[in-house]
């Protein structure tokens, strides 16, 4: 494997979030570039919440910043800072990307959800007419909200702690996609094709399951955004229940060809970045 180099000409993307020891990126997009000899580095940067602002804005004044990953907890916070957001990112209410145009404008777009579904899609799941429940409807569940909607599913069922959350996520989704039926307030999977848990649970050890999994059909299909290990509390359960499942880490490697060609880099297939990745061995 060919070592990444960097000098005078490498252009930075600045990985910014909170806690950072979850995080893949750098082993997926590192290795590319270097196999590639793109000019290019990822590099996580811890940025706590009262910080994030001076911090985004600080990043973008430097001459090689070419654009920044956003992850937990800044995905929604990050929207007020920008002067352009996709309409993807204005439906999902969040948005992971973020670049810098030729005038000089911060342009935001989110990728999250276009993953997730994509990954779901090459596994043979036909999303047309499913019913889906969401669990966790901040930034990463109202953008995977937001793409299953656009792939032409029946209906969503929207389930989220902190209740504004779901509402704000349901009215935003009714807006562009009126014939959706919506679904809040249960997290109840008996009856759904697709079961999402788009919350941090199952990041720390002794995480409480996300739902109630005796209730889980073996026909439902499974899906998990945490990356921390590849079989999570949650997907064990699942499998468990003899139900075909999604790990964390296929959504990241579906939405980085996306990603690549937002920040104007020579984009790749996501067997092309497993192939490379160095990620630690899994549990």
């Amino acid at each position: 494997m060919p070592s990444l180099r960097i000098d005078g000409h490498t252009q930075v993307i600045a990985h910014l979030g909170y806690p950072t020891h979850s995080f893949k990126a750098p082993l997926i997009y590192n290795p590319y570039f270097a196999a590639q000899n793109i000019p290019a580095v990822v590099v996580p940067l811890g940025c706590q919440t009262e910080h994030f602002e001076p911090m985004l804005r600080a990043f973008f004044k430097a001459t090689n910043a070419l654009g920044a990953l956003i992850t937990m907890p800044h995905k929604v916070s990050v929207l007020g800072l920008l002067d352009e957001v996709s309409v993807t990112a204005q439906v999902a209410g969040a948005c992971n990307a973020v670049k810098r145009s030729a005038d000089g404008k911060l342009v935001g777009d989110m990728f999250d959800g276009q993953g997730f579904v994509l990954g779901l899609i090459n596994k043979g799941l036909d999303l047309k007419g499913k019913r889906a429940l969401v669990i966790g409807n901040g930034g990463v569940g109202s953008a995977i909200a937001a793409s299953l909607a656009a792939a032409g599913v029946d209906s969503l069922r929207l389930f989220d702690l902190h209740t504004p959350n779901t509402q704000a996520l349901a009215q935003r989704l009714a807006q562009h996609y009126p014939d959706l039926h919506i679904d809040v307030g249960s997290d109840d999977p008996s009856d759904q094709d697709l079961v999402v848990n788009a919350t941090p649970l199952g990041m720390k050890t002794g995480d409480p399951l996300p739902m109630d999994m005796t209730r889980l059909s073996p026909h439902t299909h499974v899906g998990e955004v945490v990356m921390t290990q590849r079989i999570t509390p949650f997907l064990a359960a699942a499998l468990e229940k003899g139900c075909p499942i999604q790990v964390g880490t296929d959504m990241l490697f579906e939405m980085i060809p996306a990603y690549l060609e937002f920040f104007g880099l020579p984009s790749t297939t996501a067997q092309r970045l497993r192939d490379l990745a160095q990620l630690e061995p899994t549990h």
